[in-house]
C-alpha cells in the first residue's frame, strides 16, 4: 500500500505558511528578475486552458510541458495558480543562455503546486531502481533556467538535475516527494539554490536511506551555492554532498532539523539523520559552510562523513544533536567561531582538523538568548529570506555562533 505524506506534529501548523514562501523572483548577483508582465515571449499556463491556444494571458496554454516544449531562449514561463498533476514528469532539456535564461515562474505570486503522485515511481518497490529519465516531478537536463515560486510534492524526487549548471533554483517548496527533495547530481556547476523549503521527503525504496532535504551527489562542478535553505523533517540527511568530486560548494544562511526519524513507520528504517553531511566515501571535496544551524536532528549536526578534504566552517551552530554536533575527525578542516551545545560530543577533530575561537577551544557553560525557534521555521519575509531572531545566540553576547 503507498504510504501517505508524513504528518509532522512539530510544524504541521506552519506547512500551509511555508509552503506559501515561494512567491516573485528575486534578483541576484548576475541574474535580470523576470516582472510578471506581459512580454512579447511571455507564455501563460493556467488549470483551465488550453493546449491549442496561443499562450497569452487570455488564452493561457493547460499544461507546463506544453509551455516548455514552446519555449526558447529568452522565454518567461508564468504558471496560473492552482494545482497541476501530470502523469508524466516535466522535462527540461533544452536550454537558455547567459544573456538569455528560460524562467519559469508562478504568475504574480500566486500558489503553484506541481503533484507529482500519478507519476511511475510514486514510490518504487522497495529495492528498485528509477529510471534515470523519470527522476523527478521536474526533470531538468538543460541549463540556463530560472525556476522560481513553485511548490513541487509528491514526486519520484522532487526536482531532480543532472549533468546540468548556471540554473537558479529560487524560492522554491519541495515536500512529500518519494526521494530528495531537491536533487543534483553528474557534471553541475555554476547553480545557485536560494531560500530553498524541502521538508517531508521520503523514500520507501530504500527504507529511508536516501531522501535528503538537498543533495548534490555524485558528480562534480564549481560554483555552486547553497543560500538559505531550510532542510526538515526529511528521511536521511538534510543536506548531503555524498561523493561529489572536488569541488567545493558553498553553503551559508541555512538551517537543518528533525532529520532522519521515522514518521512514516517505514519498516526496517535506515534513515542517517545528519543536519549536514559534507561528502563521503574518501572523496575530497573544500566545501565551505558558513553562518548555518543544526539542531534536533537524529543523529549529527556537521559532519565530514569521511571527505578527508579542507573544508571551512564558520560561524555555525550545533544544538541537541545525538551524536557529535560538529564532526570533522576524517578530515583536514579549519573550524572558526562555531558554537556547539548539548550535543552527545559537542566536537571531533581528529589528529588533521584545526580552528579557533570555538566554544570548545573557549570552555565554560553555555546559555542562549533564546531557545524558541518559531521564528526560523516560521513564514519567509517578503522578499523570501528569513527573518532575523536571536534564536541559539549566546547569552553572554560572545562573537561565536550563527547570526540570522
Amino acid at each position: 500500500m503507498r504510504p501517505k505524506p508524513g504528518t509532522f506534529t512539530a510544524h504541521s501548523a506552519t506547512a500551509a505558511l511555508l509552503s506559501l514562501a515561494a512567491t516573485t523572483l528575486v534578483a541576484l548577483p548576475g541574474v535580470t528578475a523576470h516582472a510578471a508582465s506581459p512580454l512579447a515571449n511571455t507564455l501563460y499556463v493556467a488549470t483551465n486552458g488550453n493546449d491549442s491556444d496561443s499562450g497569452t494571458l487570455s488564452a493561457p496554454l493547460k499544461t507546463i510541458q506544453r509551455a516548455v516544449d514552446l519555449a526558447q531562449p529568452g522565454s518567461t514561463i508564468l504558471i496560473r495558480g492552482g494545482t497541476y498533476a501530470p502523469t508524466t514528469n516535466i522535462q527540461l532539456l533544452k536550454s537558455g543562455t547567459a544573456s538569455e535564461p528560460i524562467t519559469m515562474s508562478n504568475y504574480n505570486g500566486e500558489r503553484v503546486v506541481i503533484d507529482g503522485e500519478g507519476m511511475p515511481y510514486t514510490p518504487g518497490e522497495v529495492g528498485s531502481t528509477i529510471p534515470r529519465a523519470q527522476r523527478g516531478a521536474i526533470h531538468i537536463e538543460g541549463e540556463h533556467w530560472r525556476l522560481s515560486g513553485l511548490e513541487i510534492v509528491h514526486g519520484p524526487y522532487g526536482v531532480f538535475g543532472v549533468d546540468t549548471s548556471s540554473n537558479v533554483f529560487d524560492r522554491l517548496v519541495t515536500r512529500d516527494n518519494y526521494e530528495s527533495g531537491l536533487h543534483l547530481q553528474g557534471a553541475s556547476s555554476e547553480n545557485q539554490i536560494v531560500n530553498l523549503d524541502s521538508y517531508g521527503n521520503r523514500d520507501p525504496r530504500k527504507n529511508g536511506e536516501s531522501a535528503d532535504g538537498l543533495a548534490i551527489k555524485e558528480g562534480s562542478g564549481s560554483g555552486n551555492v547553497v543560500r538559505g535553505a531550510r532542510l526538515w523533517n526529511n528521511s536521511d540527511d538534510g543536506l548531503d554532498f555524498w561523493m561529489f568530486d572536488a569541488s567545493p560548494i558553498l553553503v551559508e544562511n541555512s538551517f537543518a532539523w528533525g532529520n532522519g526519524f521515522n514518521r512514516w513507520n517505514l519498516p526496517d528504517f535506515t534513515g542517517d539523520g545528519n543536519g549536514f553531511k559534507m561528502g563521503g566515501n574518501g572523496v575530497a571535496a573544500d566545501h565551505t559552510v558558513r553562518n548555518s544551524i543544526a539542531w534536533d536532528n537524529s543523529a549529527g549536526g556537521f559532519v565530514d562523513n569521511n571527505n578527508p578534504g579542507r573544508m571551512k566552517i564558520d560561524r555555525c551552530t550545533a544544538w541537541r544533536n545525538p551524536k557529535t554536533g560538529f564532526n570533522f575527525s576524517r578530515s583536514s578542516s579549519t573550524l572558526t567561531k562555531n558554537l556547539a551545545v548539548a550535543n552527545g560530543i559537542d566536537a571531533s577533530l581528529g589528529s588533521t582538523s584545526t580552528g579557533s575561537g570555538n566554544s570548545w577551544d573557549l570552555g565554560g557553560t553555555w546559555s542562549f538568548v533564546s531557545t524558541d525557534p518559531s521564528t526560523i521555521t516560521g513564514p519567509r519575509a517578503a522578499d523570501g529570506s528569513v527573518p532575523p531572531s536571536t534564536f541559539l545566540r549566546p547569552g553572554n553576547g560572545a562573537d561565536l555562533g550563527a547570526r540570522i
